[in-house]
């Protein structure tokens, strides 16, 4: 009966820099984050995952940096808060080469990259890695980022969705309408690689694109990456139910994780698809030892290192609230700004003081921990699973690579026993190793519209 079970889903969440979620850790004498900037650490980290049949690698980024605590890049520099931090994309092609399952998630911020040249990159990317790519959609949330981008501040909430409604379309447009299947014939003999009347010029002329042009690249495996996002306001989830197949969650506890859930799922059946058609993951930290305690005495020698007050400067500029100018006891006022809506959605309740939030910050990130033997891993996983709807998870890293290494040692073999997670990858790409379906978009997604 174990067969039936549902699998769950697994990325790893990093980022092309040292401190990503859990700040501070950097500096265990067993962590390796600062190689990131060398091939080794993602070819070897890609190895390793692709050993534990992870689904993918979830890469997030941002454009700016994190100037809204103490009003300074000072925490943000020395605990290395996402800062310095390299581009996701130029990672791929070396971590496809030693790889032949492994998808990558790549975060790209569309507010600031035209979209006929951003098309390229991804179509170039799917073909290097046969298929094995998706986009983490961003639209940015800091002001840092809108000032070095020659902006005077950030673009609001919900028109950046409006934008990024327009940057879909022409993406649509390009990657799925421009070349016709079977456009391509590489027939030597009549000297025609190309059938021109089967690859259409683009012309779109909207409120804030005008693209004329074709599509640079033929089609690649997928034509339109696998889709992720990670908005859940009303706008967010609006969007995601057009466009999304996967949507990155922040859940706190199962009721609420519940209800995050099912919204999204409502949101893609409001936009004519299936629930099924989107696939939710959820972050999370897992702590796991041979044993209860031996996984209890890591969480406290994690903690030794980890670092609160770096965990709290990056809320800080997902709020744009400066924590650090209230006294340790002083209730924290909600503002209203145009950065990360659900972040700032917690604190309306007027009951978070900074102490608060340094004890939720204690292993330097606010991501649920889980912390035990397999066995309790894997039973708290099911757990939230069927508690929550959730597909899968996005898995942190604690300490480079040994957060990684212990779960694929310790806990994938246990999920895998229970019939809880895949013994074998599926063939195909990406989105046929997600969704068992073809290897592109179905028809009743809203790039559909747009093939010829």
């Amino acid at each position: 009966m174990s067969a039936a079970k549902k699998k769950i889903l697994l990325n790893a969440f990093n980022m092309n820099c040292i401190g990503h979620i859990n700040h501070g850790l950097w500096t265990h004498p067993r962590d390796t984050s600062t190689r990131y900037n060398t091939i080794e650490y993602w070819t070897e980290l890609a190895q390793l995952l692709e050993r534990g049949l992870f689904d993918g690698l979830f890469i997030a980024d941002i454009v700016g940096v994190y100037d809204v605590y103490q009003n300074s890049v000072d925490v943000t520099l020395r605990e290395s808060i996402q800062l310095p931090v390299n581009d996701p994309l130029l990672l791929v092609s070396a971590m496809a080469a030693v790889t032949k399952n492994l998808g990558f998630g790549l975060t790209a911020n569309l507010t600031y990259e035209p979209p006929y040249l951003f098309a390229r990159r991804m179509s170039t990317l799917d073909h290097l890695s046969r298929g094995r790519v998706g986009w983490n959609i961003v639209t940015g949330y800091l002001d840092s980022a809108a000032k070095a981008m020659g902006l005077s501040e950030q673009v609001e909430h919900d028109r950046r969705y409006d934008q990024a409604d327009e940057y879909l379309e022409v993406l649509y447009k390009l990657w799925e309408g421009s070349w016709e299947n079977g456009a391509v014939l590489n027939d030597r003999a009549q000297r025609i690689y190309a059938q021109p009347e089967k690859v259409h010029k683009v012309e779109h002329k909207g409120e804030f694109y005008q693209v004329e042009g074709y599509h640079l690249c033929e089609p690649s495996p997928q034509r339109t990456p696998v889709l992720f996002q990670a908005g859940s306001s009303d706008r967010g989830l609006l969007f995601a139910g057009r466009h999304a197949e996967c949507v990155f969650i922040s859940g706190q506890n199962k009721p609420s994780t519940r209800v995050q859930v099912d919204k999204v799922r409502a949101s893609a059946v409001e936009a004519g698809r299936n629930r099924e058609d989107i696939k939710v993951f959820m972050g999370l930290n897992v702590i796991v030892g041979e044993t209860e305690e031996a996984a209890w005495a890591k969480h406290a020698e994690y903690l030794s290192y980890a670092s609160a007050e770096a965990g709290v400067a990056h809320f800080s500029a997902s709020t744009g609230i400066d924590f650090s100018q209230y006294e340790i006891d002083e209730p924290i006022q909600y503002v209203k700004s145009n950065a990360i809506q659900s972040a700032t959605k917690n604190l309306q309740n007027n009951d978070w003081t900074r102490r608060k939030l340094l004890d939720q910050h204690a292993l330097g990130g606010r991501y649920i921990t889980v912390v035990g033997s397999p066995e309790q891993v894997a039973d708290e996983l099911e757990s939230w699973i069927a508690e929550t709807g959730l597909d899968g998870f996005n898995l942190t890293r604690i300490v480079t690579p040994e957060s990684y290494v212990d779960f694929i040692e310790l806990v994938i073999p246990e999920l895998q026993r229970r019939g809880s997670y895949k013994t074998t990858y599926d063939s195909g790409s990406l989105r046929e190793k997600l969704f068992h379906g073809a290897a592109q978009l179905p028809e009743q997604h809203t790039a559909a519209a747009y093939r010829h």
